[in-house]
């Protein structure tokens, strides 16, 4: 048998492909495609929640399979979006339904919200609004005619060069988002648009006029690529979460170690403390596997596990490359020694069912009873 480390290697070498190859297996292909060419004409939350296969798919993709059966919470979820802090997805501990919200973003964009992509649509809103004075008065026929242009042609654009070096798409970008008057340069532009709005520091977030920071999150370039133009959540993000999500679940079927690894890595940039490992059953046996703790610690006073984990650990050390790789090769190699016969599906069981704010949190299960009544 292939040891946890060398597996993880295997499929880290390069994700991308592991990812691919995962997206060619045949039912993965067929229930993708099925997305794809039906998520698109789902209108509203009720429409999306009651297409099983649709729904079951998209539930899977942010890992929340489990919950597929809650359709009525799901739907107060969707219907009451996540611009408002206190809206029921964000009142949940367990972030997912939030994430999954946020993708489906009916309350948003309303009979849009499978179909919306930021670059465009937000721009043209922008523009439209700007044009029509709010409303006070008809869109011109020079304003008609530039949201057509723009409309046809922002699907072309796959780099940051391509929007700066066309003129017409530009100008109406910059109108869009009130920065026309701006002065701003085209390096200064290239160095907004490149440096997203992910990073506190980005020239976007340090800029003081937060038109800035509205136009590099619709022109998400950082994030998307060249994909950033077509990109719709609903669609794209879905699509690319359920290809890694099957590709950690197989892996945990070969084995659990090589999944933990996997799903480690893939959450570790959401880790702002040591306290959201301990929310989550799968980060916290990840963490403890590494550094040889026994599971009962797990029993002990959460504030005494941070203050030990702060002792052995610099949470700081997860955001680097090369760190982060040592901390799992560790982990890895840690989980070889401990678990060199364990029974996979076991394991899955207990550390990828019920948590905190992994799986089924009390106050989600409070919540479903709440609907009920």
């Amino acid at each position: 048998m292939v040891s946890t480390f060398t597996s993880y290697k295997l499929i880290t070498r390069d994700i991308d492909k592991s990812i691919q190859r995962i997206e060619k297996q045949p039912i993965v292909k067929r229930d993708s495609e099925y997305f794809l060419a039906n998520i698109g004409n789902v209108k509203s939350v009720d429409e999306f929640v009651d297409n099983t296969r649709l729904f079951n798919y998209a539930m899977k993709a942010f890992n929340l399979q489990d919950m597929a059966y809650a359709k009525a919470f799901m739907k107060k979820a969707l219907n009451e979006g996540v611009s408002d802090p206190g809206s029921f997805a964000n009142k949940l501990t367990d972030k997912r339904y939030a994430e999954f919200v946020k993708a489906f973003n009916f309350e948003a964009h309303g009979e849009e919200a499978t179909t919306y992509n930021a670059a465009r649509d937000a721009t043209i809103s922008n523009y439209v609004a700007r044009a029509t004075g709010n409303g006070t008065f008809p869109e011109t026929e020079t304003a008609k005619q530039e949201t057509a242009y723009f409309r046809e042609n922002i699907g072309n654009v796959k780099a940051i060069d391509d929007l700066l070096s066309d003129a017409r798409l530009l100008n109406y970008t910059l109108r869009a988002y009130r920065l026309e008057d701006a002065g701003l340069s085209r390096e200064q532009l290239h160095s907004i648009l490149s440096g997203g709005v992910s990073d506190p520091d980005s020239p976007a977030n340090k800029h003081k006029d937060e038109n800035v920071k509205k136009l590099a999150a619709a022109f998400d370039f950082s994030s998307h690529g060249e994909s950033t133009t077509t990109f719709v959540a609903a669609q794209d993000l879905t699509v690319s979460k359920y290809a890694r999500q099957t590709l950690e679940e197989n892996a945990g079927m070969e084995n659990e170690g090589v999944r933990l690894a996997l799903y480690f890595s893939r959450k570790v940039s959401e880790i702002k403390s040591f306290y959201s490992i301990l929310g989550d059953p799968a980060l916290a046996e990840v963490v403890r596997t590494a550094l040889g703790l026994p599971a009962a610690i797990a029993q002990a006073d959460v504030d005494q596990q941070v203050k030990m984990l702060e002792k052995k650990l610099d949470i700081k050390d997860f955001q680097d490359p090369e760190k982060l790789e040592k901390f799992l090769t560790r982990f890895t190699s840690m989980w070889e020694i401990a678990n060199p016969s364990v029974t996979p599906q076991s394991l899955a069981l207990n550390l990828f069912s019920p948590p905190a704010q992994f799986g089924i949190s009390a106050n989600t299960l409070f919540a479903i009873a709440s609907l009920k009544r």
